[in-house]
């Protein structure tokens, strides 16, 4: 079996997680983007539109490779103004922005080696290997739970397209399943 670039595998998971990102919101409303569907707030669009951030800062300032347009939510005040999208932002818009943050964070992946050093500020220099993986760590974190927020959205599941990973079954067994879990969750009280 060949050997892959070490950097080439670690681009290659971080792309595959950015898809599965984009995946959980075809098909979807404006609205059904945007709802928040946990106690937190946490909505589909607004996951994405975070990972925006995060691919810009980490790819882009750590090594002095600016994006060029300023990101309103990256420096407002108001908390989690990053988390979602507001009245607006169309989920267009923010789609577009995350695949041009894609762009230049591939530009400077493509341009760096993985042990060049970047800076955050107040912290410890840090090369591009580990931000890599901070990276890949970071939009998986997030593709679960889009999956989870998608699967609360409309019943949608799976781990990419074409790969559900999930039992091959219909809607009623998932339906005895479930029921079963919350049977044997009862039985487990004292």
């Amino acid at each position: 079996m060949a050997e892959n670039d070490p950097k080439d595998d670690l681009h290659r998971y971080l792309q595959q997680a950015r898809e599965v990102m984009l995946w959980k919101l075809e098909g979807l409303s404006e609205y059904d983007m945007r709802r928040p569907m946990t106690p937190t707030g946490t909505n589909l669009l607004g996951l994405v539109k975070h990972l925006i951030g995060c691919e810009l800062g980490y790819f882009g300032a750590t090594f002095g490779r600016p994006f060029g347009r300023e990101l309103p939510w990256l420096s407002d005040a108001e908390p989690n103004a990053d988390m979602w999208a507001r009245a607006d932002e169309s989920s267009a818009e923010i789609v577009a922005l995350y695949r041009q943050a894609w762009a230049h964070a591939d530009a400077t992946i493509g341009a760096l080696a993985l042990d060049a050093v970047g800076h955050i500020p107040g912290r410890e220099p840090v090369t591009l290997h580990r931000v890599l993986v901070h990276m890949i760590a970071e939009t998986q974190r997030h593709a679960g739970h889009a999956d989870i927020v998608r699967e609360l959205v409309d019943g949608a599941a799976g781990m990419r397209p074409g790969t559900g990973n999930l039992p091959d079954a219909d809607k009623q067994w998932w339906a005895d399943y479930r029921e079963r879990l919350e049977r044997v969750a009862r039985e487990s009280l004292p």
